[in-house]
């Protein structure tokens, strides 16, 4: 929807690839949605489900055997994103390097898009 010709919507890391595989192998579902909801004490939040049955209006990345996809109404909010996962002492987790963000919470967990993405919507 939002493409453009020879650029994929999102990337994702080789360690958020192998991530995203193993689950999909382990669960037996056909990848990961990605969206924005509104909530959160910056907006809006991230999600993540994994799904059994692709949408038709989907974008869909694929790569090293990980399949993403984003969910229409959150495609704008998300083109040029990084996905990537990262391991610490403390936790673990898909991160989203967003470059259309223009702030986040002090959880990391609520985020709030640059005021031309959000007119309207």
């Amino acid at each position: 929807m939002f493409n453009i010709p020879g650029k994929q919507a999102v990337s994702i890391t080789d360690t958020a690839a192998k991530q995203i595989a193993r689950l999909m192998e382990k669960g037996g579902t056909k990848g990961l949605r990605i969206g924005v909801k509104k909530g959160g004490c910056a907006g809006m939040e991230y999600t993540m489900d994994y799904v059994e049955e692709i949408n038709p209006h989907d974008e869909v990345v694929e790569q090293s055997g990980a399949r993403v996809m984003i969910a229409p109404m959150a495609q704008m909010f998300l083109f040029g994103t990084e996905i990537d996962y990262q391991t610490s002492l403390l936790e673990s987790g898909f991160k989203f390097n967003n470059p259309n963000v223009s702030e986040a919470c002090g959880c990391g967990e609520s985020i709030k898009f640059n005021e031309d993405l959000t007119v309207g919507s």
